[in-house]
């Protein structure tokens, strides 16, 4: 066993590369799957609506972090594990199914694909936030949320080329296959476990949320994320049906948009290190309002696809100074179960957001979306200024 508190490369690494399974899984939600029920002759309000109830698992991220941390005993490990092996499993299951035929069916097993995505996540966010210290939260965040990104470009590029040549079953079980042996991963380390016995999770809980400033990040959560969610699955559409481009050079400009998402997740946790976290929130968040007014006059693939990367840089940026926040103010004893509140509020703005964006395209079409998304970050910027971080608020 290896104790990864010691090796500061390989807590980065096990981390990093954990994280990149999330991103290749992201793939499915925001790539592959509305075109491929674009091919079965879905509409793009009914995708829009199905895709968001396939994120309930991630907004309700509270469930698996409280029976992560009610069994904190056994540690994060096998919950890391049993997780990816959960996700992995369902895989391979989608690969035989075909939405046009049994849809149904279809939308239950990539649910459960995803309660197995909320369990490796939160127990791997629990682990981090019990093995890092305050300065340094910010630049393992950005390296895992780069490494999410990682994924999700290399899928944006390879799973469209395999959906086109081999047929889109084939991307599921090529999905599968990468993401088995990541998970594995957690098998080779070792674990302190701080708790011996069962938690009263719900009294730490309370008292954490008793706290102002946590109740006001938690508002923030929500508010912060909604401006990705309005054009996380009109982009791709727009890209398909209004710029009239391929799936395989949508898959393309959403790599580079991922990538974008990649570098800006790495410089944003180093600034959210040095400047501090609201700093780098005003100037990230006030910079994606202007630039995400601007794709209302993108008229060409290549105008387009220049800005949409200018926003997934600045996305990436302020998503991880807000989830150092996240882990700043998170109690280690309850670590899953807190964090997990935070991240579903953030999964659930998207999820509104994206649910709204559907109908919005079809009745009001793209522009008005754009502008909406841009719009949506002023209360997101409102509610910050009243965020204030203090010493007794902070966790180490």
């Amino acid at each position: 066993m290896i104790d990864i508190t010691k090796r500061g490369y390989l807590r980065y690494f096990v981390f990093g590369s954990l994280y990149f399974t999330y991103g290749i899984n992201s793939v499915f939600l925001g790539l592959i799957l509305p075109l491929y029920f674009l091919e079965q002759g879905m509409s793009p309000a009914l995708i829009t609506v199905l895709i968001s109830i396939m994120w309930i698992p991630l907004f309700i991220k509270f469930v698996w972090g409280g029976i992560v941390d009610y069994f904190i005993r056994f540690g994060r490990k096998p919950f890391i594990i049993s997780g990816g092996l959960l996700t992995v499993f369902c895989l391979f299951i989608l690969s035989f199914f075909n939405p046009g035929n049994s849809l149904v069916l279809f939308a239950i097993i990539d649910l459960m694909s995803w309660v197995g995505v909320g369990f490796l996540t939160i127990s791997l966010d629990a682990l981090v936030i019990s093995t890092t210290a305050e300065t340094e939260r910010g630049k393992i965040n950005g390296t895992m949320f780069a490494a999410q990104n990682v994924g999700l470009a290399g899928g944006d590029l390879l799973f469209p080329f395999i959906a086109k040549t081999l047929g889109y079953n084939m991307v599921f079980l090529t999905a599968g296959f990468i993401i088995l042996p990541i998970v594995l991963f957690p098998l080779i380390i070792k674990e302190k476990k701080f708790v011996k016995k069962p938690q009263k999770v719900g009294t730490l809980l309370i008292q954490e949320f008793k706290k102002r400033t946590t109740l006001v990040i938690a508002i923030f959560a929500v508010l912060v994320t909604m401006s990705s969610g309005m054009i996380l699955l009109i982009a791709p559409i727009w890209m398909n049906t209004g710029l009239k481009l391929d799936i395989t050079q949508v898959g393309l400009v959403t790599m580079l948009f991922t990538i974008a998402i990649a570098i800006g997740s790495i410089i944003g946790g180093i600034l959210a290190d040095k400047l501090g976290r609201k700093i780098t929130l005003y100037i990230l968040i006030f910079s994606s309002v202007f630039f995400t007014v601007l794709l209302i006059f993108t008229n060409s693939w290549e105008y387009f696809t220049l800005i949409y990367c200018i926003i997934g840089f600045l996305q990436g940026g302020y998503s991880s100074a807000v989830v150092a926040i996240f882990y700043d103010v998170t109690n280690p004893r309850i670590g899953a179960t807190q964090y997990a509140i935070f991240t579903s509020l953030f999964n659930f703005g998207i999820m509104i957001a994206q649910t709204m964006s559907g109908p919005l395209y079809v009745m009001l079409g793209v522009s008005r979306v754009f502008l909406y998304s841009a719009w949506i970050f002023g209360p997101a910027l409102l509610i910050l200024y009243f965020i204030r971080l203090k010493k007794n608020d902070i966790h180490p």
